[in-house]
């Protein structure tokens, strides 16, 4: 898809963890086909973005966000910021993905690259444009009253990365696919055991068990919420480059950014309330001039 440059075998050249492309370039051709590729999740959720002028359009950032259910609402942004920022995304994928090799490849044709400390501070020392979600997979996973939890609990790593590269933090909020599914089961009940046990035989944690949901109806189809984006004010991370214990430094940061995160995400549940277009049924009658 994209246009990828291959990671060099001299020493000089930094290189990214499991053959990952140091530099990826999208097209016009290729923004049209993420733009294909995400046509029916756009169609069904009618997407709304706010504060998307506030992403650099270059030099280094991480974009640091609250992972939803199952980041079912993650694949929109990877056209949206082609577009608005000209840039191409580098995502920081789960260790499991990047493990399938045919999931690897489309993975690292868009950008992603597995989510170690060494791969984003190449990326940022790079002057790429990263994403992070310091919850990882646990807070994709959602369990019962969970809904756009936060699970940082000694997620520092991206702050100390930001730290030692000098790059900028963005905020970005997501609401709407935490919506979109009602949970049956959780990952932690009992009728759930027999997956979890699965799910450790592969080697994984207990904790990564995906629960048993509900969409619309009985079934599996998302309910039609809108998806709601809003990347904040960029937070200069300059402040905490003279610190002389990183580790306190870096868990004043995370705090900082977790503490503009939830504000972002006050602000979207809050246009949310008052959209008469959260639900389809809402987006029809207002086409309809209802």
């Amino acid at each position: 898809m994209s246009t990828i440059e291959s990671p060099s075998t001299t020493a000089a050249e930094p290189v990214l963890s499991d053959g990952a492309p140091l530099r990826v370039s999208l097209r016009e051709n290729d923004i049209r086909a993420l733009e294909a590729l995400v046509a029916p999740i756009r169609a069904w959720t009618s997407p709304v973005f706010h504060g998307f002028d506030n992403i650099p359009v270059d030099g280094p950032v991480l974009l640091v966000g609250n992972h939803n259910f199952m980041g079912i609402d993650t694949p929109v942004l990877w056209p949206e910021l082609a577009r608005r920022t000209g840039r191409a995304l580098r995502g920081l994928a789960e260790n499991v993905l990047i493990t399938v090799p045919g999931v690897r490849h489309v993975l690292h044709g868009i950008g992603c690259v597995r989510g170690s400390r060494a791969n984003c501070r190449t990326l940022l020392e790079q002057g790429e444009m990263v994403l992070v979600f310091p919850g990882g997979g646990r807070e994709a996973v959602r369990r019962k009253g969970e809904k756009y939890a936060l699970k940082w609990e000694g997620r520092t790593g991206f702050a100390r990365m930001a730290i030692e590269t000098g790059a900028p933090i963005v905020p970005l909020a997501m609401i709407g696919a935490d919506d979109a599914y009602d949970i049956v089961f959780d990952g932690d009940e009992l009728p759930m055991r027999p997956l979890r046990m699965l799910v450790q035989a592969l080697g994984l944690h207990g904790s990564l068990t995906p629960p048993l949901v509900r969409g619309v109806g009985p079934t599996l189809l998302p309910k039609p919420e809108r998806f709601y984006y809003c990347a904040g004010t960029p937070i200069e991370t300059t402040p905490w480059a003279d610190a002389t214990d990183l580790d306190e430094a870096a868990a004043e940061l995370q705090a900082v950014v977790r503490k503009a995160l939830e504000e972002e995400l006050k602000f979207l549940f809050a246009e949310r309330k008052r959209d008469r277009g959260r639900t389809l049924w809402g987006r029809a009658r207002g086409a309809l001039g209802l």
